[in-house]
């Protein structure tokens, strides 16, 4: 066992550094001074768009795919993957997070607005799509399509639930109950028999359970995070140079890279935020908009509520708490001791309720994304229904098993899955990119013009025998 350990943190570490973050850092840029920073002057557009009505009654708004997308950002990486970034990484950790989500909301735009584009119709009238369609049809290579495909599969279905679930169990150890060799199991058999019950209802019941659960938790988690940072606002000023002279610590970083608050601060940031990944463009192509930059910048939009918002909230959370980071607390423990110096017994049950619900939504968000994978691959519909029945018993037993893993291989399966589907998808976006940049100049042309921007492929010389839509 310990050899396998060792060889997925070897993986781990040489696949982040020096290759995904060289990758990751690169797309961040380039896509940023080549949509000259959208993510940042269209934020407050991000915002009217979201709450625009679906063109279709009974139709996927753009608000609907923001939180299918957010509700697999937004989870036990929020809480969990936050407090172990600043304990083994330190607080610096938390600046490089933020760096990663501003150059990711380029990354963001530019993968989901060519979901949109390049979007498939369904025979109920939707539309779907993702990385998959759009490596095929455009790059015209069906074998890297799945094989993105199938590391999707192997990140949401296994990878991301086995670590929300153990994420979600570590939060227990808090409570006198806890027994080390019973209790993960229950807890992991409890919340596998309630996504089973949310999967075998269908994609829409995603849907709708999402939309509702998302934003109650992001509000109260946020509005506790905020609470902690008003009584503790004189301790504010001392977290902000703690946070900066950390992460400008180039001496101790350039000691060790792996385990620093730079290399902490991109995986774990990274897993939360998902930006370049490929994930969220699987749910913007389900979206009905007049626009395909619309959707691009409504999933740009999620990778901030994601990072800059809830990352945040648990990092100003703790930080203020005056309770010391380190490796002996690191996880779910910290957390609950840092809300517990204000709260008392009440935080760490706090803690655990807002686990509860970014676990569940996390784990029935990556399914969703794992059914579109499936179809792709058989050749654009659905598995049979016994494959299914027996791939969804599958993932449910993941959950099972997730629950009673070390915590260091969850968190390392997790990355090395992630990070092949990152190395796939942002070549292929910034091969891509440049249908999106004419897009954009599309849509903020109607824009300026006072129009509600209408797309027409024709318009910015897209060939219209690779598009569905848009004709």
């Amino acid at each position: 066992m310990q050899n396998i350990l060792d060889l997925l943190n070897y993986l781990d570490d040489i696949l982040y550094y020096p290759i995904l973050i060289v990758v990751l850092v690169f797309a961040g840029i380039y896509f940023s001074f080549r949509t000259k920073f959208a993510q940042v002057r269209l934020c407050c557009e991000s915002i009217r768009i979201m709450l625009e009505r679906p063109g279709e009654k009974g139709a996927i708004s753009s608000f609907q795919a923001l939180m299918v997308s957010t509700a697999s950002r937004v989870g036990t990486g929020n809480i969990i993957g936050v407090s172990t970034a600043i304990c083994l990484g330190g607080p610096g950790a938390v600046f490089w997070m933020w760096v990663l989500a501003i150059f990711g909301g380029a990354s963001a735009l530019v993968e989901s607005t060519l979901a949109q584009i390049y979007k498939q119709r369904d025979k109920d009238g939707g539309s779907y799509g993702g990385p998959a369609y759009y490596i095929e049809h455009v790059l015209h290579s069906r074998f890297v399509a799945i094989l993105f495909s199938l590391f999707l599969i192997a990140t949401y279905a296994f990878g991301f639930n086995a670590l929300c679930s153990y994420n979600l169990q570590s939060t227990f150890e808090a409570y006198k109950f806890y027994n080390p060799s019973s209790t993960p199991f229950i807890i992991g058999l409890v919340i596998a028999l309630i996504v089973a019950w949310c999967l075998f209802g269908g994609g829409r019941r995603i849907v709708r359970v999402t939309a509702f659960l998302v934003p109650l938790m992001g509000v109260v988690y946020v509005a506790v995070a905020i609470f902690l940072m008003i009584v503790n606002a004189d301790k504010l000023p001392g977290v902000f140079n703690m946070i900066f002279s950390d992460a400008f610590n180039f001496k101790a970083i350039g000691s060790g890279i792996a385990g620093s608050c730079l290399m902490y601060g991109i995986k774990r940031g990274l897993y939360s935020n998902e930006a370049g990944v490929g994930s969220a463009p699987n749910a913007a192509a389900a979206a009905d908009t007049s626009h395909p930059v619309k959707q691009g910048l409504v999933q740009m939009l999620s990778v901030y509520i994601d990072t800059i918002l809830i990352c945040s909230a648990t990092a100003f959370m703790c930080l203020v708490s005056g309770v010391a980071p380190g490796a002996d607390v690191a996880g779910a423990k910290y957390v609950q001791e840092s809300i517990s110096a204000e709260f008392g017994a009440a935080g760490p049950m706090f803690i655990t309720f807002a686990m509860v619900l970014f676990a569940f939504t996390t784990l029935i968000g990556n399914l969703f994304y794992v059914d579109n994978a499936l179809a792709f691959i058989n050749n654009k519909k659905m598995p049979g229904k016994t494959f299914m029945t027996s791939f969804r018993v599958i993932c449910v037993l993941v959950i099972l098993v997730g629950a009673i893993l070390p915590m260091s291989a969850a968190w390392a399966i997790a990355d090395i899955l992630m990070a092949g589907m990152a190395l796939i998808n942002i070549p292929s976006i910034m091969i891509l990119g440049g249908v999106v940049y004419k897009a954009l100049d599309d849509y903020q042309q109607q824009r300026r013009a006072g129009k509600n921007p209408v797309f027409k492929a024709a318009n910015i010389g897209i060939d219209l025998d690779t598009v569905d839509y848009w004709k």
